[in-house]
C-alpha cells in the first residue's frame, strides 16, 4: 500500500504529515510508525501525526513519536498541522481542532507560514531542587544553565530523564539560559530520546517558569531562541494561574512524496 506524505518542520522540529481522514491507515503500529520516522531507514522526523475527522471540531491531531509510541502534545507538531490543515483547505485562517491533552485554538498568517497556537491553561508549577517541573501539554524538566552553546544536552538530559524520579514515565529536559531580550532553549526529548532542534510545548514551559522565577505577573511576551530558530511565547499571569497562552512561530511545507508501506 501506497502511502502520500508530507514532510514539515517548525524552528527545525520536523514530523511527517499523513491526510486519513478517510481513515484508510492503521497507524496503530509501533514498529510502523517507529520506522518511517528513522532518519536511515525511513522517512525521517522527530514525529508522525495523523490528520482525521472528528465531530464538532475541524480536525482532530493524532500523534506518535519518533519512537512510534503515541505521544502527549506536542506544540510544534500542532503548529505544523495547522499548516498543513489551511494547506489541504480544511480552514483558512482560524481553527478550532483536538489534540491528546483536549480542544486547542489557532490562528495561522494569510501566507501560511506563521502559526499561532494557544496551549492549555496551567496552574500548577512545582521544584525539583532548583529546577522547575511542570506540564504544558507534555511535562517538562526546567534548569539554568550557563555557556548553554557548549553544554552537552545529551548526557545531561538523559540522566534526568533516566534518573530514578522520571524514569518510568519519562519528562522533557529544558536548559535555559538568559540573553538580552529572551532566552536561549535546548531540549532533550522523550520519545525522540535525543536533543531536538526545537520543542514547543518546552518552551512554552521555560517561558511560563521563568515568569514564576523572576516573580513576574500581567501579560508576558517572551522571545525564545533554539537552534532551529526563533519562537514566541504570549500568556498573562496573575501570580496563581498561568491563562491565554500562545506559542508562536514558523511552520513551513519542506516536501512531499510516497512511501510503500
Amino acid at each position: 500500500m501506497k502511502v502520500h506524505f508530507y514532510k514539515y518542520q517548525g524552528a527545525g522540529n520536523d514530523f511527517i504529515l499523513v491526510d486519513n481522514r478517510e481513515n484508510t491507515i492503521n497507524h496503530h503500529n509501533v514498529k510502523l510508525i517507529a520506522h518511517l520516522c528513522n532518519r536511515r531507514f525511513g522517512i525521517g522526523g522527530d514525529g508522525i501525526m495523523f490528520l482525521q475527522n472528528k465531530a464538532g471540531y475541524d480536525f482532530e491531531m493524532v500523534y506518535y513519536n519518533a519512537d512510534g509510541q503515541p505521544s502527549s502534545m506536542c506544540g510544534n507538531g500542532g503548529r505544523c498541522i495547522v499548516a498543513f490543515a489551511k494547506f489541504l483547505g480544511i480552514i483558512k485562517n482560524e481553527t478550532d481542532f483536538l489534540a491528546v491533552d483536549g480542544p486547542h485554538h489557532a490562528r495561522i498568517s494569510e501566507n501560511g507560514d506563521w502559526v499561532s497556537l494557544q496551549m492549555i491553561d496551567v496552574n500548577e508549577v512545582n521544584k525539583d531542587g532548583d529546577a522547575y517541573v511542570l506540564n504544558t501539554g507534555s511535562p517538562h524538566y526546567i534548569t539554568l544553565a550557563d555557556n548553554l552553546e557548549h553544554k552537552d544536552v545529551y548526557t545531561e538530559g538523559h540522566a534526568i530523564r533516566n534518573n530514578e524520579t522520571y524514569r518510568a514515565n519519562g519528562i522533557n529536559v529544558n536548559f535555559v539560559e538568559k540573553t538580552d531580550n529572551g532566552y536561549f532553549v535546548r531540549t532533550f526529548e522523550r520519545g525522540v530520546e535525543d536533543e531536538t532542534y526545537a520543542c514547543g510545548t518546552g518552551v512554552t514551559a521555560v517561558a511560563l517558569a521563568m515568569a514564576k522565577h523572576h516573580n513576574q505577573t500581567g501579560a508576558i511576551e517572551t522571545p525564545i531562541k533554539v537552534l532551529g530558530g526563533d519562537l514566541n511565547i504570549r500568556f498573562n499571569y496573575d501570580g496563581h494561574a498561568f491563562t491565554h497562552i500562545f506559542l508562536e512561530g514558523p511552520a513551513v511545507m519542506v516536501f512531499e512524496g510516497e512511501v510503500e508501506i
